[in-house]
């Protein structure tokens, strides 16, 4: 697994060094846009309206908007002095239990194997939350945003789940849920109904049972144009310097297009 992070868990005055990879991958099917007319690929460019030309990558830099059109120019070296522990170190706050978290907290999940240097270390923690029955709760930065996450133990290694912060967790409304149960009142028997159905539903979570079956039967649908040759092909696209256009050249011709139409 490719490693994207780098750093320690730190808790208390124990470091254990640990590498960290992606843990789950979007199995999407992903589109280009298409110009409508002609069937060819649309290209999106870094366009400077002020210079008026394309700019690469390289030379650009991240602008934070304080005010419309004014922008805080933010450098890589600037954000390497932030004084924030959790840009190298998943920094441990407290120990739950699991059960104590809503799932609604959860962003994305990653996990955490040792370096060479923590590996006794590594062990210890992990062992130490499974005895306990306890998650870890923390801090980690990455791609210049904090993240609160979880730290649990899963099959032989750590899982992390980055988290939202309470204020990144919007509002459930529960005055507009009040309304509603005082306008529609639900009696015993409609619950005593609504439990039996749940009840016959009832099953052991296996993952392997669930598909994405949109994305199975979009599959379908593509391959059936493939197949039938519902398809289009692409122009090829001059990536060389365009010529320069000799001006003088353009004229005289035109000048001698126009005499032959006279004659």
């Amino acid at each position: 697994m490719k490693t994207i992070w780098k750093g320690a868990i730190n808790f208390g005055l124990i470091n254990v060094p640990i590498k960290m990879s992606a843990a789950t991958q979007k199995e999407d099917v992903s589109f280009r846009l298409l110009h409508k007319k002609c069937r060819q690929p649309l290209t999106q460019k870094r366009w400077c309206a002020r210079c008026g030309k394309e700019v690469p990558f390289t030379d650009t830099v991240k602008g934070y908007e304080y005010e419309k059109g004014k922008f805080a120019v933010i450098d890589q070296k600037d954000l390497e002095r932030l004084p924030v522990k959790s840009a190298k170190y998943i920094q441990i706050v407290d120990f739950i239990k699991l059960k104590e978290v809503d799932p609604i907290f959860y962003e994305k999940s990653y996990y955490l194997t040792p370096e060479a240097a923590g590996e006794k270390a590594f062990l210890i923690l992990r062992d130490a939350m499974k005895d306990a029955d306890k998650v870890a709760i923390g801090k980690i930065t990455i791609r210049e945003k904090e993240h609160l996450c979880l730290i649990r133990a899963y099959d032989k290694i750590l899982c992390m789940e980055t988290m939202y912060f309470t204020d990144e967790v919007r509002s459930s409304e529960p005055g507009e849920m009040k309304k509603i149960e005082k306008k529609h009142k639900v009696g015993d028997a409609e619950k005593d109904m609504a439990a039996k159905l749940l009840e016959n539903l009832t099953a052991e979570f296996k993952p392997e049972k669930y598909h994405d079956e949109y994305r199975e039967e979009l599959m379908k649908l593509i391959q059936a144009k493939i197949d039938g040759d519902d398809t289009v092909e692409a122009a090829p696209v001059e990536t060389d310097n365009p010529k320069v256009i000799d001006l003088m050249e353009r004229l005289r011709q035109s000048v001698e297009a126009t005499k032959r139409k006279r004659a």
